[in-house]
């Protein structure tokens, strides 16, 4: 039985099987199952061996806190390989957040507004977060009333887009309000 063994890099691999395989299932009684058994229920561990070793095929302990425990006839290479493709869909499928930043100055004038504001309505309609902040250069930071209204109009203008996920927040020299797309029916 092999355990962390290191492998080509010089790391450590945990090598022990996920499943107690075969002859490593401890428990007197089985509860068989699979899609070429006949038979399925509680047989005797050694019948359940036996009928594994017949159809050249793997007992593979799938719950072992069951009472008694399940096991499956089945080839196990197979199953762990299908387990990783299961897995590796799973994580193709799972939604990744963008965040899109759009900067604006505390004097933005109107041109570079609605430029700014067809650029967030874009990554909006694609689906991503959208991070809207002011930033304040030396003595701007005066003008912090100016950002917020800056921020409020902007949000306003994206209202059909997308919601206010927070309102503008003042963090050191940035203020700053986060967008997210609103929800496609």
């Amino acid at each position: 039985m092999a355990v962390n063994r290191p492998n080509r890099r010089g790391h450590r691999v945990d090598t022990t099987p996920q499943h107690r395989l075969n002859e490593r299932i401890r428990a007197h009684q089985v509860r068989v199952v699979g899609d070429n058994v006949e038979n399925q229920g509680v047989i005797s561990l050694k019948e359940a061996l036996a009928l594994a070793e017949q159809m050249e095929l793997d007992l593979v302990e799938i719950s072992p806190n069951a009472d008694p425990p399940v096991c499956k006839i089945i080839d196990y290479q197979k199953f762990l390989y299908q387990q990783k493709k299961k897995q590796k869909e799973m994580k193709a499928k799972a939604v990744k957040v963008v965040v899109k930043e759009i900067r604006f100055g505390p004097q933005t004038d109107e041109h570079d507004f609605q430029f700014k504001l067809r650029h967030a309505e874009k990554f909006l309609a694609e689906g991503a977060k959208v991070k809207a902040y002011v930033f304040f250069k030396g003595r701007s930071i005066l003008f912090k009333e100016q950002g917020e209204i800056l921020l409020l109009k902007f949000a306003q203008a994206l209202e059909e887009f997308g919601k206010v996920e927070q309102m503008p927040r003042l963090e050191g020299k940035r203020m700053t309000m986060f967008i997210s797309p609103k929800k496609k029916k």
